[in-house]
């Protein structure tokens, strides 16, 4: 599974066409991705799903993406 990762000023989103996540810390935004995918039976009992996070870089001034490629990109794995 992919979604894009942004931060709001207040808490990370992660967010794709059928899933959306925000809490304050990646942390807390981990515990609420796992429960929102078992509850929406994205993910099996037994299974490990690995969801890839990529940065939104639109988030950041222009001047510093010239110096980074990326913020940075995660890979979660999601337990069911």
């Amino acid at each position: 599974m992919e979604m894009i990762i942004s931060h709001n000023g207040r808490d990370w989103v992660a967010e794709n066409e059928s899933l959306r996540v925000s809490a304050p810390t990646l942390e807390l935004l981990d515990i609420r991705l796992t429960e929102k995918m078992r509850a929406g039976h994205m993910v099996a009992r037994g299974q490990v799903k690995k969801v890839f996070m990529a940065f939104n870089n639109a988030t950041i001034p222009q001047w510093i993406r010239q110096y980074a490629q990326h913020y940075f990109n995660r890979i979660v794995e999601v337990r069911g």
